[in-house]
């Protein structure tokens, strides 16, 4: 199989504080082509929760780590769709919980002239009583018992 024939899937989030449920996700991501790019957002980009724990460097580097994933970056600075447009992958893969809208994500894919397939990753439950599948659950936990 030559590079041009490989299936690219780029999967993005934040990962903070990474735990089962992202690998999972990477994982799902990973088995949906030959080849998966990770972009990790950056701190100053995510809005729609609280804002990052851990600095960019270090989750990209953690999200690296996992077998399931070839190559991850830190996400553009302005532009969300800068490294998809780089990148031009078949597939992108939302995880089964992100807030993303894959309409409206495919509109703008289509008006940058990106031919990409949105897919969304399944859902991972938990495996036993108390296993935390949340960065927001575990920040709690430790608050809890630690804070």
């Amino acid at each position: 199989m030559t590079a041009d024939d490989a299936t690219h899937v780029v999967a993005q989030g934040t990962f903070d504080l990474l735990h089962p449920g992202h690998v999972h996700y990477l994982r799902d991501a990973a088995a949906m082509g030959d080849r998966l790019t990770v972009i990790v957002a950056r701190r100053e980009n995510v809005t729609h929760k609280e804002t990052p724990v851990l600095p960019n460097r270090q989750r990209r580097d953690v999200v690296a780590a996992i077998d399931a994933v070839d190559d991850a970056r830190v996400g553009h600075p302005a532009d969300i769709f800068a490294p998809i447009e780089e990148l031009d992958p078949d597939v992108i893969a939302l995880g089964h919980d992100q807030h993303h809208d894959e309409a409206a994500i495919e509109d703008e894919l289509a008006r940058r002239g990106v031919d990409c397939e949105v897919r969304r990753s399944g859902a991972r439950e938990p495996e036993y009583e108390g296993e935390l599948l949340s960065t927001g659950r575990i920040i709690d936990r430790i608050l809890e018992e630690r804070g």
